[in-house]
């Protein structure tokens, strides 16, 4: 049986590279050979064995690559072409589709949570860090590249891109709010940017690291804060004249961030929350105002399917956003190990790393 290298679940702590059997396909299948992955927040909650998943499954979610086998009854698309495919891989049929929540689309169930929706790649199937991978329902889920964008343009759009883009989608940002985004990595930092296409006004941007900052400026924000310089809700509430901000944007997952983003709120603001949280979330009382305060809160996740996909590579060859300052270190799928060690510490400056098999 032909085999490819993959990254491999192993224990918490533990992702190494190794050999596994090359994905068979069914009839609404595509195989997909791939050219250019990447390293995700979530897969180092894996790692970390903060979110469990099986021993032994090729980690990953973030596919671009070229159609190597077509199942038998897939129409529209051809082998030989350039293709991504969401993160999130809904079937355009189930029950959450036919509601209009396509990133639903999973198990009722699963690692005790209530629901984990429908990502499926590097969680519930094998995913895309290796050099082949299985896409279900291709027909819902595979969206031709267009020839002028290469690789690392859309890297981005399987999850990042889509997910940051929703935080601001779901906060409902209108012309001229203002908009807070907690955290400016990746996927912060492209929830700053969906902000602007969105008509935001102001848009500050919370973090520490220059670099970060630096892109977050790039992307459309109007103010940045160095949040280890002095208290952030207060920051935020100073620069709004007491006013609060219409949206918050929590995008990496802890209390405290939680916390501050709801501070922030003027009356009948939102919170949008794109963070993964490894521990219960606490919600004061005075913050909540006691239930009284007409506020939203709203979670999302990284919206998919090929239409989705689409959309984001047009925003991105029509050039109304440039993703390429996050791709910061490039590693062959050989030194995997390597690019999590970097990645999962933070090292070097990192954003985002392009893994090519």
């Amino acid at each position: 049986m032909p085999t490819m290298r993959a990254a491999l679940f192993v224990e918490k702590n533990r992702i190494v590279l190794g050999e596994k059997p090359i994905p068979a396909i069914g009839p609404t299948d595509a195989l997909l050979r791939i050219t250019t992955t990447t390293i995700c927040g979530t897969d180092v909650h894996i790692l970390r064995g903060e979110y469990p998943v099986a021993k032994g499954l090729t980690i990953g979610h973030e596919p671009v690559g070229i159609i190597e086998k077509l199942g038998s009854q897939v129409q529209g698309f051809s082998e030989g072409q350039r293709v991504i495919a969401g993160a999130i891989t809904p079937s355009g049929h189930s029950n959450a589709c036919l509601c209009g929540c396509s990133s639903q689309d999973g198990p009722g169930t699963r690692h005790g949570f209530k629901a984990i929706g429908g990502w499926k790649f590097g969680n519930t199937i094998d995913g895309c860090q290796a050099e082949f991978v299985r896409v279900p329902d291709a027909m819902a889920n595979l969206s031709v590249i267009p020839d002028n964008l290469s690789d690392e343009q859309v890297l981005m759009c399987p999850d990042i891109m889509s997910t940051g883009f929703s935080g601001a989608e779901r906060g409902n940002v209108k012309i001229g709010d203002c908009v807070v985004v907690f955290a400016l990595g990746p996927i912060g930092l492209c929830a700053v940017a969906g902000a602007r296409l969105q008509g935001a006004g102001s848009i500050i941007g919370v973090d520490s690291v220059p670099a970060r900052m630096n892109v977050a400026r790039q992307l459309g924000a109007t103010q940045v804060i160095d949040y280890t310089q002095g208290n952030v809700v207060e920051q935020i509430m100073a620069i709004t004249n007491g006013r609060g901000v219409d949206v918050a944007i929590e995008a990496l997952g802890t209390q405290l961030t939680f916390e501050s983003a709801l501070r922030v709120l003027r009356p009948g603001g939102t919170l949008s929350s794109l963070g993964v949280y490894a521990a219960d979330l606490r919600i004061p009382l005075d913050a909540f105002a006691a239930g009284l305060g007409d506020y939203s809160i709203v979670s999302t996740l990284c919206p998919g399917g090929k239409e989705r996909m689409r959309r984001l590579m047009d925003v991105i060859a029509c050039g109304r956003i440039d993703l390429g300052p996050l791709v910061t270190h490039r590693f062959k799928l050989d030194q995997i190990e390597d690019a999590y060690e970097l990645f999962a510490h933070q090292r070097d400056g990192v954003m985002k790393v392009a893994i090519t098999p």
